[in-house]
């Protein structure tokens, strides 16, 4: 998602440098104003992650947490892009766009969301993602898709417990083993 976000925030460069449209004339800010950057950048974000959540998102099975129902995941979901079109209608409000180059910023992020998403996918059952993974520059940056393979909460709890059994264990001069 990180790597689409930068993606997208390139696009967005590269469109404002070809369209050159001036930003409102209220607006003494610096720039140009098409499309809106966050705009682009919101609807990316939260159509992204409505698209995880509701698509590729499993739920670990044997968790130690509940996992979210497909109906949090929706209403989660909903209120990312409810937060989307309060930013991109802020922008307007404001007066820092007009409602086209919000329109337009929006329109740019969601295509470039489901893009990324539509490529992660395709790269994902292609084998095209384990082999990128596997690059030795890839690697020495410890790069991983921990979107399938961990359960992201349980890892992060248990490897604090870890640590700090670890810190109290040096405070009462034992020594701790390290899984």
């Amino acid at each position: 998602m990180f790597a689409g976000q930068m993606a997208c925030e390139a696009v967005n460069f590269s469109l404002k440098r070809i369209i050159k449209e001036e930003r409102p004339k209220q607006m003494h800010g610096k720039g140009y104003g098409m499309p809106s950057s966050h705009a682009q950048f919101v609807a990316f974000f939260s159509v992204h992650l409505a698209l995880f959540l509701l698509l590729r998102h499993a739920p670990f099975p044997k968790a130690s947490h509940t996992p979210l129902s497909l109906a949090r995941r929706a209403a989660l979901s909903a209120v990312a892009l409810a937060c989307a079109g309060l930013v991109a209608w802020s922008r307007i409000y404001l007066s820092y766009h007009t409602p086209k180059q919000v329109l337009v910023g929006c329109t740019t992020g969601v295509i470039s969301a489901v893009g990324w998403f539509g490529i992660t996918a395709i790269f994902r059952k292609s084998g095209l993602l384990e082999f990128v993974l596997e690059l030795p520059p890839v690697r020495f940056f410890r790069v991983r898709d921990l979107v399938v393979e961990e359960d992201l909460p349980q890892s992060g709890w248990e490897k604090w417990e870890e640590r700090r059994a670890l810190i109290k264990g040096r405070a009462n001069g034992q020594k701790v083993k390290r899984r």
